[in-house]
């Protein structure tokens, strides 16, 4: 459902306070995933209480969206979501020698604060000449679980108008540095097909496990790709990371599967990648073997070389730039066309631990850097 009326709520959301206050206040409000009405609501409360000039505020099932419509040069998108895991004992949030613990903190209520206060302070005045850019705001639901229910995908279907940008930074954890960009994930499961038999006859049998071998022989002998995009250096990998086979101890198994997990640079595509590995390990021509993709999601181009980008990498110093290497949600957008980089504060190490924490003055500072890059 889309809602376009004021909502009944009362924020106790600042979105032009301090930002470090305004991550404890999040972190504060319970929003696993699937249960973000209320901090849906009260985001969507306080960017309405704030009347700001010229601000077009969509709220959509638990998503809520807002823009400015200046008609600058170019546009940048400041997109997190609300949601977080299952909290573990550790929300509301604490405070302890200058380090925020509570779940969020780091995944990543922290990086949303930032973005909804820059987002709130640069759109307050109708014209603040100090904007840069046409700025929207995403704060979406369900990243946490299954890509069916991310709100960023629905808002794809439904609303694609407003994932329109020149570029897009999504306030994921990367401690301050822009993490650009994002590998590529493919998940092939391989099944090995044979005949069951007692081990004592063995010859009777034909053993699924043994087919296996040639193939896991070649992922063995794999040798990944570094490939450069803009200056930044992307590892692939080929790994097995579940293998499964036999029936008890005395029996040739007939079953045997592995799953293969390829993560690739950005600059192939998901096609691309499931060619690439079929290719290298024989699976169309292997006897009494299936495969199946079971899961696959493409990279994200970092868009290093955009000229939207060059402010942002000024203003957090050349030196502080490096690949992702996992994946996140910028992927959707390079898969639009839309040029993506993760920057957010926070240790992603700490992300989904019970002790989740977030130094603050790397809320302060993040927060600062972004309102230089969008400012004059």
């Amino acid at each position: 459902m889309t809602h376009l009326s004021n909502t009944e709520t009362a924020s106790t959301l600042d979105l032009l306070g301090d930002p470090v206050l305004l991550t404890q206040r999040l972190v504060d409000i319970p929003s696993p995933s699937g249960e973000e009405k209320q901090i849906a609501d009260e985001i969507e409360a306080a960017l309405r209480a704030l009347n700001l000039p010229g601000v077009e505020v969509l709220r959509f099932n638990n998503n809520v969206l807002a823009r400015t419509n200046r008609g600058l040069d170019s546009r940048v998108m400041l997109a997190g979501h609300i949601d977080t895991v299952p909290i573990a004992d550790n929300v509301p949030s604490r405070m302890e020698d200058g380090i925020m613990y509570g779940c969020g903190t780091v995944d990543m209520k922290s990086g949303l604060a930032v973005y909804l206060h820059t987002f709130a302070t640069l759109a307050q005045a109708e014209h603040n000449q100090d904007l840069q850019h046409d700025l929207t705001l995403i704060a979406y639901e369900c990243e946490e679980v299954a890509d069916h229910l991310n709100g960023l995908g629905h808002i794809q279907t439904q609303h694609p108008e407003w994932l329109q940008a020149d570029l897009a930074l999504l306030g994921e954890p990367t401690g301050g540095w822009i993490e650009a960009g994002c590998q590529g994930n493919l998940r092939i499961k391989v099944t090995a097909h044979g005949v069951r038999a007692h081990s004592a006859r063995s010859w009777l049998g034909d053993n699924a496990m043994h087919k296996l071998s040639p193939i896991i022989a070649k992922i063995s002998a794999y040798e990944a790709k570094e490939v450069e995009i803009d200056g930044l250096t992307y590892r692939e990998g080929l790994n097995i990371v579940r293998c499964e086979s036999g029936v008890a101890n005395n029996v040739i198994p007939d079953e045997a599967w592995m799953n293969v997990n390829f993560r690739f640079a950005p600059n192939r595509s998901v096609d691309e990648a499931v060619e690439h590995v079929v290719d290298k390990l024989g699976l169309s021509d292997a006897a009494g073997i299936d495969w199946a993709v079971e899961d696959a999601a493409g990279g994200a181009l970092p868009g290093l070389g955009k000229q939207v980008t060059r402010g942002l990498i000024d203003a957090v110093g050349p030196d502080r730039i490096r690949a992702k290497f996992g994946w996140t949600d910028v992927s959707r957008f390079s898969a639009m066309g839309v040029p993506a980089l993760n920057f957010g504060s926070g240790d992603p190490s700490f992300a989904h631990k019970r002790d989740e924490q977030c130094p603050v003055d790397q809320i302060t500072s993040v927060a600062e850097t972004l309102r230089s890059y969008l400012s004059a």
